[in-house]
């Protein structure tokens, strides 16, 4: 697939997207929507064993692009949500490969909530998020109900949902939004010694880890439990498990091959 809105990028089972629109910010349109419903999946079954996304020029992602648009009352939120973002948010957090938002700018409307979606979120001290909905008379959507609440609690939640502020990169990690902010100067070189560790470490018990974690809130805890030693055991008969019991015997550091 040729692709006019992302661009690519495979390297030692680090998969790199970039939303390639800098003129725009980045913002989404169906093009680029596409582009992300083919390539999300896609990664893991070219061989990728962590997969990044990020953005290119001084943003992350800007959100809905409405263009030129004046007149609203033709756009069909409810099916653009549905076939168009849906697929994106899910593909995100069923990737079977742990996934980072690399978050070098501004992360406003769905394009938070699309970094906020992955697994990882490392972001540049002068990025910012932004649930920017209220502004022009909407809610947030793109799985930011789901996502906010659960990251940075019901209070944190309802307030950057109401008053549709910025939050800077730095209080974003000080409130549990994020996993980290880092200097500018270092983003690059984090982000991508985060993707390397990822993509070099045992598959297997990311997978089982991405969904415990998911699963918890909705489950009990025995239910919990029951989860963790069947997925443990599932771990157990891995050939990551028995070159990780190697090396540790061996005191050395363990060559973990994703099976």
């Amino acid at each position: 697939m040729k692709f006019e809105t992302i661009s690519y990028n495979l390297t030692d089972g680090v998969a790199v997207v970039t939303l390639n629109r800098p003129k725009q910010l980045n913002a989404m349109n169906t093009q680029m929507r596409a582009e992300l419903q083919y390539i999300l999946p896609q990664a893991p079954k070219d061989g990728a064993r962590a997969l990044v996304l990020t953005g290119a020029g001084r943003a992350f992602c800007s959100g809905q692009d409405f263009g030129n648009q004046t007149d609203a009352s033709n756009i069909d939120l409810e099916r653009l949500l549905r076939d168009e973002y849906r697929p994106i948010m899910d593909a995100i957090s069923n990737c079977p490969v742990p996934t980072i938002a690399a978050v070098n700018g501004a992360a406003a409307g769905a394009g938070c909530n699309l970094a906020l979606s992955a697994d990882v979120v490392v972001a540049a001290h002068s990025a910012y998020f932004l649930q920017a909905f209220t502004r022009i008379g909407l809610m947030p959507d793109a799985g930011g109900t789901h996502i906010l609440p659960r990251n940075v609690g019901l209070a944190k939640a309802m307030g950057a949902a109401l008053f549709a502020e910025k939050i800077t990169a730095q209080d974003a990690d000080e409130m549990g939004m994020i996993w980290e902010a880092v200097p500018d100067a270092e983003f690059e070189n984090t982000w991508t010694s985060r993707a390397v560790t990822l993509a070099q470490g045992p598959t297997i018990a990311y997978q089982k880890i991405k969904t415990a974690v998911r699963a918890s809130f909705e489950t009990d805890r025995n239910t919990q439990l029951d989860h963790e030693a069947t997925f443990q055991g599932e771990c157990g008969t891995t050939h990551d498990f028995q070159e990780g019991v190697s090396a540790f015997v061996d005191k050395r550091l363990p060559k973990f091959e994703g099976r």
